[in-house]
């Protein structure tokens, strides 16, 4: 009972949420004397239950059922409590995941939510079946004290006390202790073992160059005809509304942190819900506010590889790849398909570990494994990468790059990082507080970015107000200076701008767009100088600067002794002209 409302509870949002809380505790604030008093209101002969069973002639008050009620209501809050702070540390992306990979509602519950909630249930099963043992006052009030038919340890004691047979009374104060204590050591020395044995380390035929890379196993997927996202989804003060169409080439989603990329692949999962709108992927509608439908997770057939992978940690490697294979095929199918996923990601031998036991990339490969042996028809990845660091980041991004290259079906990549948007996307969604802010090629947006704001997502860093003062000429107010532009000029023109490692040093002070410069301070990186450099006459203080040039340390070493002014150039095939 204690497990099942606090599941129940868990997912229930409805109204008087505190109100059943509060009644599902009360018996372990209430003296139990209370308890058993309302008890016996409820089930006496004029109570609404006791009438009921008088026409049976079945009564509770004074019988075993009595004394068994009113230690499971006594002990329920204790066994609900656990069970449901149990249920609450259970990672939600370990929820939402299985549920992409189709599983229903009752197989959440028995192979990821129930598995994973054991130790705190057992905890509270401990605690429920001692509080129930040791009840007292609700049993006595409701079951009386027959000898041999509702008396209990608790009030064995209590009399053989009051009648002074204190040899009696030990008898069963040590019984009740032993009972009690073996329970609690047993259910710990049980909780110790296992993890014990799980932190083992197994020996495999594994190779060592597990993190080199490798060709992803390409699974068979229906052709596609694309994914068609056009939705609102209000969140407090947020609102997300983004219109775009993706097909069989990864889709980029990139933004800073809070511009809604992960909502979006969240509300295509079916783990959100958007306000209003539509999402259909190959024809097939998975949500349209105004038609209401809105599939479920398990049905959108939708690959989702999350931030920290959420690999199901009860489950090995094997088990937690056979979880997101197609239900209804044989042993012998399973495994083959297993060791086929394994082989493809360089993980041959290491079925049987758990995730624990493996580092970063193994388990981002996994999890990739697992999305794919779904045979999803849309892969959704969101920041694959972040955990990870710099030299297996590099590694995994190729094999990912090879895997993408053979995956047939639709793929959005969530990054903040505009350089794997690029390597990876050859299509970019810039976001912008839950807007679009510039959609198409990633050659468009890198090289004519919409806005300041879309310039600065892809990593520019020099930017000017600016004002048209001819048809080819642009003043930059905040560079002092007039620039001649190719680029076509637009309709309302705001800013110019130019990429850092676009500026040119040159000995030509007659050239267009070239100025004389001074170098404020530099900023060091293994391969390059970041120079911030004021135009026209020195800078002030350290922050007194109108560009940064990125220049490689070889050219560095040319340039960093000679005589100021410094001469840089602005190319106009190079400067960004901005609404």
């Amino acid at each position: 009972m204690g497990i099942a409302t606090a599941y129940w509870m868990l997912g229930y949002r409805g109204k008087g949420k505190s109100l059943i809380e509060g009644i599902f505790v009360a018996p372990l604030i209430l003296p139990p004397t209370v308890v058993g008093f309302l008890l016996l209101l409820l089930f006496g002969k004029n109570g609404p239950v006791g009438k009921l069973m008088e026409p049976f002639d079945f009564t509770i008050v004074f019988t075993w059922y009595g004394a068994a009620i009113a230690a499971i209501i006594v002990s329920f809050p204790l066994m609900y409590k656990t069970a449901l702070g149990a249920f609450e540390q259970i990672d939600a992306n370990l929820l939402r995941v299985g549920r992409t990979l189709g599983a229903k509602e009752s197989t959440i519950f028995w192979r990821i939510s129930l598995p994973l909630a054991l130790p705190g249930i057992l905890a509270g099963t401990v605690l429920a079946f001692a509080r129930a043992l040791g009840e007292f006052g609700a049993t006595l009030m409701l079951a009386g004290n027959i000898p041999g038919q509702t008396q209990t340890i608790p009030m064995a004691i209590y009399f053989a006390v009051e009648a002074g047979a204190m040899n009696e009374a030990w008898f069963w104060a040590i019984a009740i202790m032993s009972i009690s204590l073996s329970g609690i050591i047993l259910v710990n020395f049980g909780q110790e073992f296992k993890q014990n044995k799980r932190h083992t380390p197994k020996e495999t035929k594994a190779t060592k160059n597990l993190e080199s890379a490798s060709q992803f196993f390409p699974l068979p997927t229906n052709t596609t005809s694309g994914l068609i996202v056009d939705i609102e989804k209000r969140l407090g003060n947020f609102l997300l509304r983004v219109a775009f169409h993706s097909d069989d080439q990864p889709l980029g989603l990139l933004g800073g942190s809070g511009a809604g990329k992960s909502l979006i692949l969240r509300c295509i999962a079916g783990i959100e819900t958007p306000t209003k709108g539509r999402i259909i992927l190959n024809g097939k509608v998975l949500f349209d506010s105004e038609k209401g439908i809105n599939l479920p997770s398990r049905e959108r057939k939708i690959g989702f590889l999350v931030q920290n992978y959420a690999l199901f940690p009860h489950l090995t490697v094997a088990q937690n790849i056979a979880f997101g294979l197609p239900k209804g095929l044989s042993k012998g199918s399973v495994r083959v398909q297993i060791e086929q996923q394994l082989l493809a990601v360089q993980l041959q031998g290491l079925g049987d570990r758990y995730p624990h036991q493996l580092s970063g990339g193994q388990q981002q490969r996994v999890a990739l494994a697992r999305a794919l042996a779904s045979q999803p028809e849309a892969l959704l990845l969101d920041e694959p990468f972040s955990a990870l660091d710099t030299h297996l980041r590099s590694q995994l991004e190729q094999q990912m790059t090879e895997t993408l290259a053979d995956y047939p079906g639709v793929t959005l990549f969530v990054t903040h990082n505009m350089e794997e948007a690029y390597r990876l996307c050859p299509n970019l969604l810039v976001l912008e507080n839950g807007t679009e802010a510039h959609y198409g090629s990633k050659y468009e947006i890198f090289q004519h970015p919409a806005t300041k704001n879309v310039a600065q997502i892809t990593g520019c860093k020099n930017f000017s107000r600016a004002e048209i003062t001819s048809p080819q000429i642009v003043k930059a107010i905040d560079w002092d200076c007039q620039l001649q532009v190719i680029e076509p000029m637009p309709d309302e023109l705001s800013h110019i701008g130019i990429r850092a490692h676009q500026l040119i040093f040159t000995q030509d002070a007659e050239k267009a767009n070239t100025f004389p410069c001074w170098l404020v301070r530099t900023s060091e990186t293994p391969h390059r100088m970041t120079v911030f450099l004021k135009l026209h006459f020195p800078a002030q203080n350290p922050q007194d600067y109108h560009l940064q040039a990125e220049v490689y340390k070889e050219k560095w070493v040319t340039i960093k002794d000679q005589p100021f002014p410094w001469y840089v150039h602005l190319e106009p095939i190079r400067l960004m002209l901005m609404k």
